[in-house]
């Protein structure tokens, strides 16, 4: 007797295999969540909507498709214009997917039959788009949960499920939202070993590039091999973000690599380079920082920011565990930094008295980091009841909340050395007495670190997802020999 191989997605060679169940346990504890929600009626159907494919503007070019993410953390569908659907009281799921016309057949590949989504996906039952309405009026739900809420990162709010015939059934759009948001936060182990090794290519990435770099070579020609080896090595066909190749000045920019700077301008000698990039794979994200000198060589004051950068780090991944308060690990980094820039001697006076001031957001304008899995800057930030403090430097925290076990967060400190940012402490008169403005002089131009690990949270403390060198020693002897000599992927720390 035959047995059918579990639904696996796979890019073949080296590639992780995902298996379907993974996104059968986060559809099972979703219906687990709702069930607990007081005012759950029952015979309550989810229904989610994935994303659609578009073309670029008017014309009939497609925008290369990547799944909404609500959808893909339910389903794991890579086809655009499908819809699912769960009966949270059995946690049946049913896929819905498009019926196409024949003309597919001609231009886009094999039109496939109901059955082989099903087989694919490990679903319950698969119907066509078209039928939604008459298949769920069989279901005879009491309630329909729809998806929307505002995403506390972005401001934008999600996109609900809307289908012909909709206006048949009694829809909540209000109940769904915070349940799946609060899955989505804490990661399973299927999930987890999505995220290492979405951590391991993206890191082995970012090594290639550092042995590759060199004064003369073009900051796009960074981005290029970094996503050269991602997809190559890791079956990585998206990144994960815009990639940030920032070198020299370009290194202060906070989201550099955008269409007004596109990572383009030729990389010099004792230029600081920061790169931010992170490989994307089945949708799950990587966000990784490695900055270095170009030439594969510190100067005294490139080694003094790096390392007080470092510091800040080291002294924030010590301090996460469970129960911890994300801004507090934000204000003990910040006062790591200040430190650090008093000995420098950039800064003179008391620190209690510069985060009064608010010194540490004149050198690091962004938050400490961010919640990180299906989306770069993951959902699940501020639930309700936590409120962005409004304060420089936290009031850009992507979360407010205490840490929980199983959470995926990145850990970025930076030192930047932002002109406008200078230029207003020096207006001040609260914070330019905090200033030697003889010693700033000198780091004009100088560009900026950042350090950015990605990490998830244990019962005692952090795992080290992220594995490139991180001291000056081990940037130095690497860019030199190309010997890896910094922790493994999986390190406690």
């Amino acid at each position: 007797m035959s047995t059918r191989p579990e639904p696996v997605f796979w890019l073949g060679k080296k590639t992780l295999r995902v298996s379907a169940a993974l996104f059968a346990e986060n559809r099972r504890r979703l219906c687990q969540g709702l069930k607990a929600k007081e005012g759950l009626l029952p015979k309550s159907v989810v229904v989610l909507q994935g994303g659609e494919q578009t073309q670029r503007y008017c014309t009939d070019s497609d925008i290369l498709f990547r799944q909404e993410s609500f959808f893909h953390w339910a389903f794991g569908v890579t086809e655009a214009d499908c819809y699912g659907a769960i009966d949270v009281d059995t946690g049946r799921s049913i896929l819905f997917v498009p019926k196409l016309p024949e003309s597919y057949a001609t231009w886009m590949g094999k039109i496939h039959p109901p059955e082989h989504f099903k087989q694919k996906y490990g679903v319950d039952e698969v119907q066509y788009t078209t039928d939604i309405a008459a298949f769920l009026s069989g279901m005879t739900p009491a309630v329909l949960l729809t998806l929307r809420g505002q995403n506390s990162d972005s401001g934008s709010i999600c996109r609900e499920a809307s289908f012909d015939g909709i206006s048949q059934f009694q829809v909540n759009n209000t109940l769904l939202h915070p349940v799946i948001v609060e899955c989505r936060l804490i990661k399973t182990d299927m999930e987890l070993e999505v995220l290492r090794y979405t951590n391991r290519v993206s890191s082995d990435a970012h090594k290639e590039v550092m042995k590759h770099v060199k004064p003369g070579l073009m900051e796009y020609e960074m981005e290029s091999l970094f996503q050269h080896y991602c997809y190559t090595q890791g079956g990585m066909r998206h990144t994960s973000y815009a990639c940030i190749c920032g070198t020299g000045e370009n290194s202060s920019i906070l989201h550099y690599g955008h269409a007004g700077a596109p990572n383009n301008k030729a990389i010099a000698d004792g230029d600081m380079c920061l790169f931010d990039m992170g490989g994307e794979y089945y949708c799950y994200s990587s966000d990784i920082t490695c900055s270095f000198p170009a030439n594969g060589k510190f100067t005294d004051d490139q080694k003094a920011i790096y390392e007080a950068a470092l510091k800040s780090s080291r002294a924030a991944l010590a301090a996460i565990k469970p129960g911890v308060l994300w801004p507090d690990v934000h204000r003990l980094t910040s006062r790591v930094q200040l430190e650090e820039l008093v000995k420098i001697g950039i800064l003179k006076g008391s620190v209690d008295d510069m985060l009064k001031a608010h010194m540490g957001a004149v050198f690091m304008p962004h938050g400490l980091g961010h919640l990180m899995g299906i989306d770069v800057h993951d959902v699940g930030g501020y639930p309700e009841g936590v409120v962005r403090i409004d304060e420089p430097g936290l009031k850009s925290l992507r979360m407010g909340r205490a840490v929980l076990e199983r959470m995926v967060l990145t850990v970025e400190p930076g030192i930047y050395f932002i002109d406008h940012l200078l230029d207003q402490a020096l207006a001040s008169p609260a914070q330019q007495c905090f200033i030697n403005s003889d010693v700033l002089a000198r780091f004009r131009g100088f560009g900026g670190v950042r350090i950015e690990d990605n990490i998830a949270v244990t019962a005692d403390g952090v795992e080290l997802l992220t594995c490139v060198p991180r001291t000056v020693q081990e940037i130095e002897e690497f860019m030199a020999t190309g010997s890896d000599t910094s922790k493994s992927v999986g390190q406690k720390s």
